[in-house]
């Protein structure tokens, strides 16, 4: 098979030898991607009806069905048009054919949805509001002009608001929410942008906001929709703090450039220093703030509209209590009607944060967010589209030109990262910090959104929902569950548990931390064997240490550990993860006792701590042996004197990264031995050495990364494995991965 025709036939897997003779020939094609929620039925219709192909579109528990008949020259040039100019968010990642006997059909027309067999459709994620609907949201006289809830095909809510596949509004929180003539004959027209958009609404029949105090009083009804923007605009610009129903769960909002209230809104929220995120009104807005490239620029405009971390503006209109300390802002435009309309009302950047308490999920309910915030928000911004799951701000940096993912959620999931090959139905379920859990099926393995830290009741309940939730909705029963090797995590622990429910039994499929993270970096990126650099906090190794500086040669199969930082002692095991000084007295230990004098971390520690500390060290009372980079930062952070504590994960490291003179060239050494261990005794006495003599903590920092760059090229060139994959928490570092 030769030209077009061939070239059609790869794509479907089946198009056969087309003939001179114009006969009528009827084609079945079922089409797997997004294909679901994003106007896709529609844009076929569009297409069929313009050729002149007769037959039926529908969706099914997969994807989209599409039954064409036509003669061969008509049928080649339709299935060519299935790959041209698909709607915004659509894709095709696989087309099969199936040949019919003719029958005849008329006209062609839009099915209703097909949920026979497992449900494998990849759901959209929920979409940032497109220009279309923005335009309608402002413009006199429209009958959608300051309505929060605007959608349409192209835009608005959808993993958020879906309760089953396929994808249609009888399975949506919008079921209850019966459209009125003028809506409903939008959602009928093929020609229409919100044909079948499930979440279509207007103020006549679609949900409304309310204003809700502290208590659950209502202060302005539901309808009084322009009133409560208005109102709930007033309590920020006079220095309150608004809890806001978004797209996936509450946010909190207050005015950013007034440090009172974000001082207010920390202590509230338990949140001492991590940086806070801002909503700006435009791209104009974030340059008022932060440095934007054209590649940032282009992120936060796109559908997924995720929160990204720009260098800021010297002169950014912000407090220093948004981010103190923080060369980087998080910045995110609006990503719903309903932001827009305050940003328009507001026109200043505001602290958007996730409405829960640090390490518990958002809020997506009324009575939750009633229960959880009550204490932290002065005014309750809601509305009465309930939200089937909860969502959170996606959070990505620009990274060596490229954006890097640094928190999946909103914008992104659930959607798939490709397999290379068919696997059973499989259940993954993530380790303790920054849990997310993932189902497999086929050639797909659907990620879930962040789910967070498993430290709180409230986190671990969503965890189990989350899992349940994707059972469900894939219908999958998992022959195996992957989990952690720990043997104490939540997420282990809960894997057993489930495992014991489920029948036939699953396997269980106990998985090495680290491993874990070269895997899922080479099936993000389509890849197979690599020499895995793994660098972060904590990780359960094979030998019962904790591991965390590693360099793994292997694939999704199996590794081998070639290389690891040098072991040192971990005194108070997790409590070390957030103070400092505890690493620093252990890396010290394991130098010469004439290299500790002068030290000024040994001279400002409490004489009785510095004795706890010693003491644990000497008998190995809860003190476990690591080889964890993340640690490693932490004690040189806390010698420099940069962070003796941090407050959340990584704080240390983020501060010892921002404190480096980005001019510094020289490097401290950091010697490979043949046993495969980076020896980091080298570098802390020059480092020491350094400090003694006043040299500049820029630079000091500056020779300390580039000792691990120059670390980890070393063990690159002694393993000579061309493939390289970097992963775990140290490398969202910069200055690591640019190097």
């Amino acid at each position: 098979m030769a030209g077009a025709a061939g070239h059609a036939a790869a794509r479907t897997g089946g198009y056969r030898q087309v003939s001179a003779v114009a006969e009528r020939r009827r084609v079945r094609l079922h089409v797997r991607g997004t294909v679901q929620g994003v106007g896709f039925r529609p844009f076929i219709y569009r297409i069929a009806h313009e050729l002149g192909v007769t037959g039926w579109v529908a969706n099914d528990s997969a994807g989209a069905v599409i039954d064409a008949e036509a003669d061969d020259a008509l049928l080649e040039r339709f299935i060519e048009r299935l790959h041209e100019a698909l709607p915004p968010h659509a894709s095709i990642t696989s087309i099969a054919a199936r040949w019919l006997d003719p029958d005849g059909r008329a006209g062609f027309e839009i099915r209703h949805s097909d949920d026979a067999g497992p449900p494998t459709a990849l759901v959209l994620p929920d979409v940032a509001t497109c220009d279309r609907c923005l335009i309608e949201l402002r413009r006199p006289g429209d009958r959608r002009r300051d309505y929060a809830f605007t959608n349409c095909t192209h835009c608005g809510p959808r993993f958020s608001i879906i309760q089953g596949l396929p994808y249609d509004r009888a399975r949506t929180t919008m079921a209850g929410f019966t459209l009125c003539p003028a809506c409903d004959v939008e959602y009928r027209d093929p020609v229409d942008r919100r044909f079948h958009a499930q979440p279509n609404a207007c103020p006549v029949c679609g949900p409304h906001l309310a204003v809700l105090d502290t208590l659950g009083t209502a202060l302005l009804e539901r309808g009084a929709d322009r009133e409560a923007v208005l109102a709930a605009g007033a309590a920020i610009a006079g220095g309150g703090i608004v809890a806001v129903k978004g797209i996936g769960g509450y946010l909190l909002l207050c005015d950013a450039g007034n440090s009172d209230v974000v001082e207010r809104l920390r202590a509230r929220k338990h949140r001492p220093t991590r940086p806070l995120a801002l909503l700006v009104r435009g791209i104009t807005g974030a340059r008022a703030v932060a440095q934007v490239t054209d590649e940032a620029a282009a992120l936060l405009l796109s559908p997924a509209a995720p929160i990204v971390l720009l260098p800021r503006r010297a002169d950014a209109p912000v407090a220093e209590a948004v981010a103190p300390g923080h060369p980087y802002l998080g910045v995110m435009l609006p990503c719903a009607p309903l932001l827009h309309l305050l940003m328009d009302v507001l026109q200043r950047p505001l602290v958007a944060t996730s409405g829960n308490l640090s390490e518990e999920p958002i809020c997506i309910t009324e009575a939750e967010a009633l229960d959880r915030l009550g204490g932290i928000a002065d005014l309750f911004l809601t509305h009465d589209r309930p939200i089937t799951r909860h969502v959170d701000d996606s959070v990505a940096v620009i990274l060596d030109g490229a954006p890097c993912l640094l928190r999946r959620a909103r914008g992104y999931a659930p959607l798939p990262v490709p397999l290379p090959g068919p696997v059973p139905e499989l259940l993954a379920v993530g380790a303790h910090m920054k849990n997310a859990v993932a189902v497999a099926r086929g050639t797909d393995a659907f990620l879930s959104q962040h789910i967070g830290d498993l430290e709180t009741h409230a986190s671990q309940l969503a965890f189990t929902r989350v899992i349940d939730d994707l059972l469900a909705f894939y219908r999958i029963t998992p022959v195996a569950i992957a989990h952690d090797l720990h043997p104490d995590y939540i997420s282990t622990r809960y894997a057993r548990e489930l495992a014991g429910r489920i029948r036939p039994t699953p396997r269980l499929i106990a998985v090495q931390h680290h491993h874990a993270h070269l895997a899922a970096c080479l099936a993000e990126h389509g890849r197979g064997r690599a020499l895995g650099m793994i660098w972060d906090g904590t990780g359960y190794g094979p030998d019962g240490t904790v591991w965390g500086g590693e360099f793994l040669l292997g694939d999704a199969h199996g590794y081998e550990r070639s290389a690891h930082l040098r072991p040192f002692l971990l005194p108070g095991g997790d409590a070390a993860t957030h103070e400092g000084d505890r690493v620093a007295l252990a890396l010290l230990a394991q130098l010469p006792e004439a290299s500790r004098r002068d030290v000024t971390l040994l001279r400002e520690l409490p004489a009785a701590r510095r004795r706890v500390l010693e003491r644990m060290l000497q008998t190995g009372t809860n003190t476990p042996r690591t080889s964890s980079m993340g640690r490693l930062f932490d004690g040189v952070a806390a010698l420099l004197g940069i962070a003796r504590e941090s407050t959340y994960e990584g704080e240390a490291a983020i501060r010892l990264e921002h404190a480096v003179d980005g001019t510094e060239r020289g490097a401290y050494g950091l010697p490979l031995h043949a046993e495969g261990q980076l020896d980091w005794r080298v570098l802390l006495l020059e480092l020491l050495d350094d400090r003694r003599r006043g040299t500049d903590v820029g630079k000091i920092a500056g020779r300390f990364h580039n000792a691990l760059v120059a670390g980890a090229i070393a063990v690159a060139e002694r393993v000579a494995e061309p493939r390289v994959a970097l992963s775990g928490g140290c490398f969202q570092n910069r200055i690591l991965v640019e190097r």
